[in-house]
């Protein structure tokens, strides 16, 4: 009882688009007769007689309609005659009468498929009824086995093949424009007829075994070359009913069996198909329709089938990058011309990309994630995905000889490469595995030869992009990518696989030297090639000293790396000199950058405290000459960024040698190796402050995104040293604990001087030197206070000794008149200077400094006193001040006077 059911529910289900269409047709030819009732109301209306039977209406035949203006005799009397109009008036009319009418802002192409869809939707659910009745009639005879498979088949076929005739010959008695009463139906039929010969051909090789390989694609090739032939006949809408039903069609046969790799071939005919399709009739949303599904189909598939088919899938996708590049352009030789895709990307506006380059863009970008996504899964597909990257990349670099909007697209798949190699190492994937288990059993086992094939690609794609930047058409950006690239493959391998742990960092080190070898040798090329203009040749020069400067960092120690470095920066400032190379200021400035970072950073101060003295002076001493010597190759070549460079390190290099030399010396004297202490925190703060100086005095003369990081480098060398500061005056002062080891060496000349002094020194010579008033004052401030901090402690040392410089163990009473004859001294002195200077200030200074020993004097220093010392002390004082008094009087007199 249930067969004959389903069967009769079968034959409903068939019949309600057949009811459908019928429907239609039968009520298409009314809607001719209501135009025309409705125009013939309109007529009656107004006053026109009827139309008759047979005859068009005025409305139809505009031609025909006679003139309705009267003539100008017959105008004569009933309206005044109009004045003539000035030629300029007559001429602006005429103007006006020819210029065409604006054209109107309509609605997109969105809005338009929007309202297609919303006013002609029984056509597609039509289609779509048919569609599916063609693929259940297969799944139906598959589930209640009525039909042996061939039969099957066959009937699915005939189907297809009576709806295609169906569709033609209504097409070809009634016509299928928009305007026809059958409009849309043959388009409906013929595309449901070929989603019904996709579904057979493939349940015949998918589900049935029925035939073999050769033949489904020649089945699958044929209804694809009878659906272009049928898109450009009937339309839009029969492709897209055959487009997404040919990608629908594996998804409803209903096969139990697991995805293959057949299905790949299959996908990317009907992409093709499409893509044929929009070629021809230039339908743009078809060709992004089939694009899109071919991508999506093929990541279901991949899903489905398992790793199994990831091989199949890089393959897959290279081929759909392939088809949507050269199908719309008709060769093998694509002609892609207008604008890049970056070039509109990085414009406000103006004119678009032509939708074929934006389509091969996206096509090559979905191909690059996949095979990025794709190399990671294991060993087998690695090599693929990469070699399909590659392949991808080469392609992209010829073919846009002929195709200039296609050369951005090359940088997508390099990308992609860098990107599979960096990803490998990361995850730890089981190609890096391999390689680091080559010597894991026996040191006499094969060279593992995964990284040196990595980095020949990476130069070969650098020296193709060599030979494209000597074409013309941007020559410049091809010569960046070809500088760039095998240095940046390099870089990606050192940091995630680290081959110099495995191969040694010999071997690792000539690979980079064979690759700096290639770029001067491009260098040289393009030298010849470009003439005066030395641009390309300083990439390429740029190139092989970044090369050179990574095989030295692998072989070399930190001291011997560092001199390298710098020789390196000395090197670009020769050539610069020699040759005229502007790009070389990069060379230098990243140079700078780099030797700073090992001077002060890494390895840094902190291996220098514990380095041997030749290293260190090795290390410094070389790195200044190096800057002396670059200083003077670029003097008088208007390098200012280069120049601005070298000098602060050059200064910035000798006071930290310095201080580093006297760091030593002062450990050598005092016989502790420690580093915490408040002469090691003075050296630091008199290195990081000069270091902030030399930022400071550089920042005055530049600006911009230069002056921005000179000012944030200044703040930062600024806080390290203030900071070292505090701790000398605090937690390891001498006069306040005894955490910060004892002053060494003799009065005076002593570990004080380089704790206090020595900064304050710095600090006077940036106030001296700056140009920001409040700034100036502040530094200056914290130098005297520094400088009075280190007065009072060598007067401390000299009467106390080393073991008694706490304040807390208190004071001898000679000890405080030493204080006191310190600050009549200064202020003696500061008078001396306000007469030979004629300073206002410094005088009022004087007097200052003179009171606040006279208050000592009283507070202080007479409480401990008695007898005559304290009458000769008062005498003393009285004497001073009275001999000051008048000296400060004659020096106002003589102001005055002058």
């Amino acid at each position: 009882m249930m067969e004959p059911l389903a069967v009769l529910l079968g034959l409903v289900v068939l019949a309600i688009p057949v009811g459908v269409i019928y429907l239609l047709v039968a009520q298409s030819g009314l809607r001719g007769r209501i135009a025309t009732l409705e125009a013939d109301v309109a007529r009656l209306m107004a006053g026109a007689p009827a139309t008759k039977p047979g005859e068009l209406s005025p409305e139809r035949d505009k031609s025909k309609t006679p003139a309705t203006s009267p003539k100008p005799a017959e105008n004569k009397d009933k309206a005044p005659a109009q004045p003539a109009k000035p030629a300029a008036a007559r001429v602006v009319a005429a103007r006006k009468a020819v210029e065409p009418p604006p054209i109107p802002s309509g609605p997109s192409r969105g809005q338009i498929a929007l309202s297609w869809a919303v006013n002609n939707w029984f056509y597609v659910v039509s289609a779509l009824s048919l569609a599916l009745a063609g693929l259940f009639l297969v799944q139906y005879g598959v589930e209640n086995d009525l039909f042996p498979p061939t039969a099957r088949v066959l009937a699915a076929l005939t189907f297809g093949a009576v709806l295609i005739g169906g569709g033609e010959a209504i097409r070809r008695r009634y016509g299928d424009g928009p305007d026809s009463t059958t409009a849309y139906i043959p388009s409906v039929f013929s595309g449901a007829g070929l989603v019904s010969l996709f579904g057979a051909v493939a349940a015949a090789r998918l589900l049935y075994d029925l035939i073999g390989v050769e033949v489904a694609f020649a089945g699958m090739a044929s209804v694809g070359l009878l659906g272009v032939a049928l898109g450009w006949l009937h339309g839009p809408l029969l492709t897209t009913v055959g487009v997404v039903g040919a990608f629908a069609a594996p998804l409803l046969v209903g096969s139990t069996e697991p995805a293959t790799n057949w299905l790949y071939l299959y996908f990317g005919i009907v992409t093709a198909v499409g893509l044929a399709v929009d070629t021809l009739r230039r339908w743009a949303w078809v060709s992004l329709l089939s694009v899109a599904l071919g991508f999506g189909m093929g990541w279901l598939t991949l899903q489905g089938g398992g790793t199994s088919l990831t091989v199949g899938f890089q393959v897959f996708v290279l081929a759909i990058a392939g088809l949507a590049i050269l199908i719309p352009a008709r060769s093998v030789w694509p002609d892609h011309d207008g604008l890049l895709v970056s070039g509109w990307a990085m414009q406000h506006s103006g004119p678009r990309t032509e939708f074929p380059t934006a389509l091969a863009f996206v096509a090559v970008a979905m191909a690059s994630l996949g095979l990025i996504w794709t190399s990671s899964i294991g060993a087998d597909a690695f090599w693929p995905g990469v070699t399909g990257l590659v392949v991808l990349a080469v392609a992209l670099a010829l073919w846009s000889l002929s195709a200039p909007a296609l050369q951005d697209m090359a940088l997508l798949p390099a990308l992609g490469l860098i990107g599979v190699v960096a990803l490998e190492g990361q995850m730890g994937g089981s190609v890096l595995r391999a390689f680091e288990a080559a010597y894991a059993e026996s040191a006499e086992a094969d060279y593992p030869f995964a990284v040196t094939m990595l980095w020949g690609l990476g130069l070969g794609l650098s020296a193709l992009a060599a030979g494209r930047a000597l074409r013309p058409g941007f020559g410049v950006a091809w010569a960046i990518g070809a500088a760039v690239f095998a240095p940046a493959m390099a870089i990606a391998l050192e940091v995630t696989w680290q081959p110099a742990q495995v191969i040694g960092a010999y071997p690792w080190a000539l690979h980079a030297m064979v690759m700096a070898a290639v770029m001067v040798a491009l260098a040289l090329r393009f030298a010849r090639v470009d003439g005066e203009d030395k641009t390309r040749a300083s990439l390429f020069v740029l190139s092989a000293m970044a090369a050179i400067s990574f095989g030295l960092v692998l072989i070399l120690s930190s001291a011997a790396l560092t001199v390298a470095l710098a020789i390196t920066v000395l090197v670009a400032a020769v050539l610069d000199r020699r040759f005229d190379l502007p790009l070389m200021q990069l060379a230098v400035s990243v140079g700078v950058i780099a030797v700073g970072a090992r001077l002060i950073a890494n390895p840094g101060l902190p291996w220098a405290l514990g380095a041997p003295v030749w290293e260190i002076l090795l290390a410094y001493g070389g790195a200044l000459a190096a800057f002396v010597a670059s200083l003077w190759a670029i003097s008088g070549k208007g390098r200012v960024s280069a120049t601005v460079m070298l000098d602060t390190a050059a200064w910035s290099t000798g006071g930290t040698l310095m201080s580093l030399l006297l760091f030593r010396l002062l450990e050598r004297m005092s016989g502790v190796d420690n580093s915490n202490s408040h002469w090691a925190m003075g050296l630091y703060a008199t290195i990081w402050l000069g270091l902030m100086t030399a930022q400071l005095l550089r920042l005055q003369d530049l600006g911009g995104l230069l002056g921005i990081v000179r000012a944030g480098l200044a703040t930062v060398f600024g806080l390290i040293g203030f900071g070292a500061l505090a701790l000398g005056l605090t937690v390891l002062s001498p006069l306040l604990t005894n955490w910060g080891s004892d002053v060494a060496g003799p009065a005076v000349f002593n570990t004080l001087l380089v704790a206090y002094l020595f900064p304050a020194i710095v600090l006077g010579l940036a106030a001296w030197q700056l140009r920001y008033r409040f700034l100036r004052l502040g530094l200056f401030g914290v130098a005297v206070g520094l400088s009075a901090v280190w007065a009072f402690a060598a007067l401390r040392h000299v009467w106390q000794g080393a073991q008694g410089m706490e304040l807390s163990n208190g004071f001898l009473q000679p000890e405080l008149y030493s204080y006191t004859v310190a600050l009549l001294v200064v202020g003696a002195a500061l008078f001396y200077q306000s007469l030979a200077r004629g300073s206002t200030m410094l005088r009022r200074a004087g007097l200052v400094v003179i009171g606040l020993a006279v208050a000592k004097v009283f507070l202080i220093d007479i409480s401990g006193l008695d007898g005559l010392t304290r009458v000769l002390s008062l005498v003393v004082l009285g004497l001073s001040l009275s001999a000051l008094a008048w000296f400060d009087r004659w020096a106002q007199a003589r102001a005055s006077f002058d």
